[in-house]
């Protein structure tokens, strides 16, 4: 059966992910890359996908769960995602600060979300990105091929140098996949860590499709780390398979590397990805890791 063609299930599908944690013994999961945002952008975010918008990839892409956010987030919780983000984004100036504030609020009436906040490279980041540091944000999303701009652009500097030395991540969509933008690939990210070693990147979907390349970069970089977002699921593997070849070096990453999910914005059932990662047989060390304890270790759980 092709998992991602399945529609999710409500409670059945839930009854599976709480399988999957019982066989490992966690006590939950945490998934360090989900999309909560303004009701109105997110739904201009799922119309880009309904209309197959150039960065698919040209691909066919149903929301799963296209549900209001309280709904969203009482799934999450019946699932058992003990921690999650609110993943969001600006795609051009002006608007990271207003998201910022939105971000803020919904950490407020949302215990279990990680509070989440985003840059883009304008006058006035660094001032912007220091109130979201000092409000309470613990992790910062930045998406390259969206906001087509290039992450070493010298407006971002002195914001790469504050999240460095606070030591907040930055989950990054950085790489090519599903289609490339004019700045993503290894090289910018190469240059903004030359500059900045410290940064603690989190590479969303592993750096899909360029995976050797940014394992490379977590592998010369010890605070680099990869979410698993889409990587390895049936949906991914038809058009940007991974490597088997580098499987090992996933293993050997082991303590870096985080879940990521891209819930709600997924073309299959959440317990897909669960079940994709634990199809590759890492071992069950790997797989709690993964799925629970580098994050709860990385965030303070």
């Amino acid at each position: 059966m092709n998992d991602h063609r399945t529609a999710p299930a409500g409670r059945t599908e839930a009854a599976e992910v709480h399988r999957f944690r019982e066989r490992l013994g966690l006590p939950g999961l945490v998934d360090v890359h989900t999309h909560f945002m303004p009701e109105r952008v997110l739904h201009k975010v799922w119309n880009y996908f309904d209309t197959n918008g150039p960065l698919t990839g040209g691909l066919e892409w149903p929301i799963a769960y296209r549900r209001e956010e309280a709904e969203r987030t009482a799934l999450l919780r019946e699932f058992g995602v003990l921690a999650f983000t609110a993943m969001l984004y600006p795609h051009k100036p002006g608007m990271a600060a207003w998201l910022n504030a939105w971000a803020a609020d919904f950490a407020r009436r949302t215990p279990d979300c990680l509070h989440t906040a985003t840059l883009y490279p304008e006058p006035g980041v660094e001032s912007y990105v220091r109130e979201a540091v000092e409000a309470g944000a613990r992790v910062f999303k930045a998406h390259v091929q969206v906001g087509a701009y290039d992450p070493a652009d010298e407006l971002l500097g002195p914001a790469w140098g504050l999240l460095a030395d606070a030591g907040i991540p930055v989950v990054i969509h950085c790489g090519s996949g599903p289609a490339p933008g004019k700045h993503t690939g290894p090289e910018p990210i190469a240059r903004v860590l030359a500059r900045h070693p410290r940064l603690r990147l989190i590479v969303a979907h592993l750096g899909m499709p360029e995976y050797e390349d940014f394992l490379g970069l977590a592998e010369r970089f010890e605070e680099v780390r990869l979410d698993t977002t889409m990587a390895f699921t049936d949906f991914t593997e038809e058009f940007m398979p991974f490597p088997r070849a580098a499987l090992p070096r996933v293993a050997a990453l082991g303590d870096r590397v985080l879940l990521g999910s891209d819930f709600p914005n997924i073309p299959y059932p959440y317990v897909h990805q669960l079940h994709a990662l634990e199809r590759l047989d890492l071992g069950e060390d790997w797989l709690r890791a993964v799925c629970h304890d580098n994050a709860a270790r990385l965030f303070g759980l």
